[in-house]
């Protein structure tokens, strides 16, 4: 007989390092899960033309169809750029997906998006390591969807390749910082900050929700191929409302 496993295909930017090593350590004690990751480039987050064209439909498909020849039960984009380029590229994205394989599709934003509804977010605040004018656009793209940040902290990073060099302890850092301003949910906004093990610790010192990118990424996804998300509790909250966010969709 064979082992009826969940297959969650990730898909990654180029020059990311953290999110593959974070979501294998999340997995590590969950049975017959597997995450699987296909690239595509990316180098710098910016708004200029060259850096928001990395995130063509046309050069992230392939990647999806890669990932579908290893029969995933789900597909992600792994990545937080339709918070800055418009949700609406992400459902696009999801759809073009999910047409060219049969697989159901998400994204990081999006997934940030739902969780912070599932969380019942009154307040949110973002962490991210981007530039002035990414972060300005995220508030604007955010409250577009109901969802305007109410406090934020950033790095002021364009090489994407660092974001994954910033410690843990500055992103702990900038999410003491926005609860102290008032967030009841803090977002870490970007799936090349480490900040995934900070979550439940910092959840509990500061009695507030943290939704870490990479996590609730892996969280909806799970929750797409038919996982069960609760095996993660340990890893903050999010884990422990994945019926909410059903319930929210029947709406």
């Amino acid at each position: 007989m064979s082992i009826v496993r969940k297959r969650l295909g990730m898909i990654t930017p180029s020059s990311n390092s953290v999110l593959e090593p974070v979501t294998s350590a999340m997995l590590a004690g969950v049975a017959d899960v597997s995450a699987h990751f296909s690239r595509f480039r990316v180098t710098e987050i910016a708004l200029d033309a060259a850096a928001l064209n990395q995130f063509d439909a046309s050069v992230m498909l392939p990647a999806a169809d890669l990932l579908a020849d290893a029969k995933v039960d789900a597909i992600a984009w792994n990545g937080t750029s339709a918070s800055w380029l418009g949700i609406g590229r992400d459902r696009s994205l999801c759809e073009a997906i999910t047409v060219r394989t049969g697989v159901p599709a998400t994204t990081s934003t999006l997934a940030c998006i739902d969780a912070a509804r599932a969380l019942g977010a009154k307040r949110v605040g973002l962490v991210s390591p981007y530039t002035d004018d990414v972060q300005r656009r995220i508030g604007h793209v955010w409250a577009e969807e109901g969802i305007a940040p109410h406090a934020e902290r950033h790095l002021g990073l364009r090489d994407n390749f660092s974001f994954g060099e910033v410690a843990p302890a500055t992103i702990a850092g900038m999410i003491r910082a926005v609860a102290a301003d008032g967030a009841d949910a803090v977002v870490i906004l970007c799936t090349n900050l480490d900040g995934a093990a900070l979550a439940a610790s910092l959840e509990r010192e500061l009695n507030v929700a943290v939704v870490d990118s990479v996590a609730v990424t892996l969280w909806r996804t799970l929750e797409l191929a038919g996982g069960d998300a609760g095996a993660l509790a340990d890893w903050g909250r999010i884990f422990q409302t994945s019926t909410v966010i059903k319930s929210w969709r029947l709406l």
